[in-house]
């Protein structure tokens, strides 16, 4: 009787401390959640403070600078909602004497590169004493080019690569790997053209021509842009609509541009306020850290209730 109300004590202890050890280790577990948190948010405040200091001091006479670097695309930090949120606060300053567009693009979205295009121009209607300037580094190609000729004038390095003005759109066919490999292709539709240009399906001539005027079109509306912002600098009996890329030199030579240049030549000699402030629409340090904090915290949250949730043993 004596050991059988010894080992019912035993087990009644143990549970207590299992229970207490158990409480103590989820109480520290929000512990640490709570302090992630706390330190989370005072490291916003302090990045949230470094990129207001950043985006402050535009005071003073200056040249506005806004940063196309890479493929242009949405979502991207050259899509068309960041470069042209970037141009209508350079506009907006009144401190800025004008405006330089560093290039570096092989192109992109023909959409995208048009819109931002297309607000260049209504900016420079807006406020016609701002100029704005072109000055391209390695590339400036396709949708590169589409853009910077929506520019008062482009300035190139002699070795630049600068051009192909067309368009592209990419596919494959596989029908004969499909055959060989007697793999079938079933696709089931409800309109006569929705399985255009199916790569495991036989090449349809009447799909092509219309895929083939299609390209025509944005080629021609590419081609009414560059001639709109290059007007009779362009050198006529030239193959500057096919696609042809050339270097900078070559493309003053043809009126894709106007001279050698840099960024600090063109602020300087040109608009004459050396003084470079850069609107460039980046991902900002607050929300680089912000979407990795959410990540991150949201990560932790889910380890603690789980480890937190009653379990069957």
């Amino acid at each position: 009787m004596n050991e059988s109300r010894e080992g019912w004590e035993r087990d009644v202890l143990r549970e207590l401390a299992t229970a207490s050890i158990r409480e103590q280790r989820r109480a520290r577990r929000w512990g640490i959640f709570f302090k992630f948190l706390a330190f989370g948010y005072v490291t916003l405040l302090l990045v949230t403070l470094v990129d207001w200091r950043q985006s402050a001091g535009t005071s003073g006479k200056h040249t506005a600078l806004i940063e196309i670097a890479g493929v242009i695309a949405p979502g991207s930090d050259t899509s068309a909602e960041r470069v042209n949120a970037a141009l209508q606060a350079a506009f907006k300053d009144s401190n800025t004497q004008g405006i330089i567009l560093r290039i570096n693009s092989p192109g992109g979205s023909p959409v995208q590169s048009q819109t931002i295009y297309d607000e260049i121009r209504r900016l420079k209607k807006a406020h016609a004493g701002i100029p704005v300037y072109a000055v391209v580094e390695d590339v400036c190609a396709s949708g590169g080019y589409y853009v910077a000729a929506g520019a008062d004038r482009i300035y190139v390095s002699a070795s630049s690569i600068i051009g192909s003005i067309g368009v592209r759109m990419d596919s494959f066919g596989v029908t004969g790997l499909m055959e060989k490999l007697g793999v079938e292709r079933r696709l089931l539709t409800s309109g006569s053209s929705k399985g255009m240009l199916d790569p495991f399906l036989p090449e349809n001539p009447a799909d092509k021509a219309h895929m083939q005027a299609l390209l025509k079109e944005v080629h021609d509306q590419f081609i009414s842009a560059v001639r709109e912002g290059r007007g009779k600098r362009l050198k006529d009996g030239q193959d500057l609509f096919s696609g042809l890329i050339w270097t900078g030199q070559g493309g003053i030579q043809l009126g894709l541009a106007d001279a050698i240049g840099t960024v600090d030549t063109v602020a300087r000699d040109v608009i004459k306020a050396e003084n470079i402030v850069d609107y460039t629409q980046k991902e900002s340090l607050t929300e680089k850290f912000a979407r990795r904090v959410g990540v991150t915290a949201a990560r932790t949250f889910s380890e603690i209730l789980l480890q937190s949730a009653p379990t069957v043993r």
